[in-house]
């Protein structure tokens, strides 16, 4: 039993569990009314992250699944091709339908509660494109432009947009400037990732984005990313704290540039490391060299991502208690 519920936690990409909490955090803070008691805030935060959680784990499982036999080629990814093997393809099918329906029964008592449809049209286009982005026939992660577009909805905006509206109806354009600022910071810190899968892709003819462009413009488009969401993110807080006449709460956002400039120093490395690949021969270590850097994006992502959580965070403190 203990074994079937980690092979099934390694499916689900249970390391996901702290990035999906940060995006209930970021909706929170932004969309959380002062005036609403403790226990409806808990109750709304417990729902949300339910739906979150099991949506992300239903995306994560069919990814898993649909790439078992990519991955199988891929040595890094042993433990996942392992982990559905040991679980076994034909209860995880069943595990699937299982959280679909339950996560869906959960969204309509949801939206019965808080009596707002736009969180049923939410999940169900998040949860639709998360399906289409890794399973046949649409496939949507090797269709070059399209996979960056459809991770970043997937990842960032419809979690966040769903945690939002979970607490109020109203819409604020500092909310959606922090909301762009995130969705171009997840596809920066994701680009090392692309990287890190660039020569397995390309083999066989998985046309990513950073397939198509090379790792040199892809590397290029990840710092220009990650600099623009930073930018973005802590203009929208900045403007947040100064109508609410806390900008002194500003200085905290001292921690965005130094996580960012940390990431941005490796993803410099793999620039560098990718202009001195040269096609016209194999230059393995150079190749491995990319290859074992990249593989540390896990921790760039938790980093940057927890960061803004931080900040979030701080936002929802400064609502209830200045």
């Amino acid at each position: 039993m203990f074994e079937a519920v980690k092979s099934l936690g390694t499916v689900s990409r249970a390391e996901f569990l702290l990035p999906n909490l940060g995006s209930l955090i970021m909706g929170l803070a932004w969309g959380a009314i002062p005036s609403t008691s403790i226990l409806d805030l808990v109750a709304m935060m417990l729902l949300s992250f339910s739906i979150i959680n099991l949506s992300s784990a239903i995306g994560a499982q069919v990814n898993t699944f649909s790439d078992r036999e990519l991955d199988s080629k891929d040595h890094r990814k042993k433990q996942l091709v392992e982990a559905i093997n040991s679980f076994g393809a034909c209860l995880l099918k069943k595990v699937l339908v299982i959280e679909f329906a339950l996560t869906l029964v959960l969204v309509f008592v949801f939206m019965a509660i808080q009596q707002k449809p736009i969180l049923l049209l939410l999940w169900i286009i998040g949860i639709s494109l998360g399906y289409a982005y890794s399973a046949p026939p649409l496939r949507l992660k090797s269709r070059s432009w399209v996979a960056p577009v459809t991770l970043i909805l997937v990842l960032a905006v419809f979690p966040v947009l769903f945690a939002y509206y979970s607490f109020t109806s109203e819409m604020n354009p500092f909310f959606i400037l922090s909301l762009v600022g995130l969705a171009l910071t997840v596809y920066g810190v994701i680009i090392p990732t692309e990287i890190r899968d660039y020569f397995g892709d390309k083999a066989m003819d998985i046309e990513t984005m950073t397939v198509r462009l090379g790792l040199a413009k892809a590397s290029l488009l990840g710092i220009v990313l990650l600099t623009l969401g930073a930018v973005f993110t802590g203009t929208a807080f900045i403007l947040e704290w100064t109508c609410m006449q806390h900008s002194w709460l500003s200085v905290f956002l001292l921690a965005i540039p130094a996580a960012v400039l940390f990431v941005l120093r490796k993803i410099m490395k793999l620039y560098s490391l990718s202009k001195q690949l040269d096609p016209s021969n194999s230059q393995k270590s150079v190749a491995e060299d990319i290859v074992n850097l990249s593989a540390h994006n896990p921790q760039w992502i938790m980093l940057v991502t927890q960061t803004y959580s931080l900040m979030s965070i701080i936002l929802l403190v400064s609502k209830f208690l200045f």
